[in-house]
């Protein structure tokens, strides 16, 4: 009967281990998709653009320039299948207006590939260290980002965005204009860093249950990666 509840058990430990080892990459993989969208999010001019204007009677029209702008560069639309643009992404040079917003979504991006990173680590340290830190970095980069999200509408009263979406721009007001997939991909993104922080630290605090008795002074480690 012994005999018994001791292999229902060490089945039970075998398919508990499983599973937090699938949940642990499928928030590694979803840690690394943060990262590629964050990176997208940063250097993507798609934050405004221009909306079709709507007169008296229904009549739609084209706005006089139409075109999207970013973080580091405004595009106006021509002729050419391609988008004029004109701003400093390769030199990584924000527009002026836009610095703050900026300066904040590279913390958050530094701290989201530092957190990538870390998962190296797993072969090294106690899981569960690396799991905190990991989930430290992406609450940073989360409360970064949400910084900028806040931010970004209180720097449209400038001339780049009163060239593009008309004179009624204001704070918090973008005038002929409207906000764009890379401006709902960071909000998006700072509901993606809440829940792989959650995540992390959830993990974090389910690897004592996850190592057998004989084990929890730090044998096994890695659980992730031993995957």
């Amino acid at each position: 009967m012994h005999s018994h509840a001791s292999d229902m058990a060490r089945l039970y430990q075998t398919e508990f281990v499983r599973s937090a080892r699938a949940v642990g990459v499928l928030w590694a993989v979803c840690t690394l998709c943060f990262a590629v969208i964050e990176v997208v999010i940063l250097i993507q001019p798609s934050w405004v653009g221009t909306r079709e204007l709507r007169y008296r009677g229904g009549t739609v029209a084209t706005p006089p320039q139409a075109g999207t702008l970013g973080l580091f560069e405004v595009c106006v639309e021509t002729d050419w299948p391609v988008p004029e643009c004109r701003g400093s992404l390769r030199t990584l040079t924000p527009l002026p207006a836009f610095q703050s917003p900026a300066v904040l979504v590279c913390i958050s991006l530094t701290m989201v590939w530092v957190s990538v990173g870390c998962l190296c680590l797993f072969r090294f340290c106690n899981a569960a260290t690396v799991y905190n830190i990991c989930a430290w970095l992406q609450l940073t980069a989360g409360f970064c980002l949400a910084l900028a999200c806040v931010v970004f509408p209180d720097t449209w009263e400038c001339k780049e965005m009163r060239a593009l979406c008309g004179e009624a721009v204001g704070s918090f007001s973008p005038g002929n204009c409207t906000v764009h997939w890379a401006y709902v991909l960071a909000i998006l993104g700072v509901l993606d860093a809440a829940i792989l922080a959650t995540l992390a630290f959830v993990l974090a605090n389910r690897q004592d249950a996850l190592l057998p008795d004989d084990a929890k002074d730090g044998e096994v480690t890695g659980l992730l990666l031993a995957a």
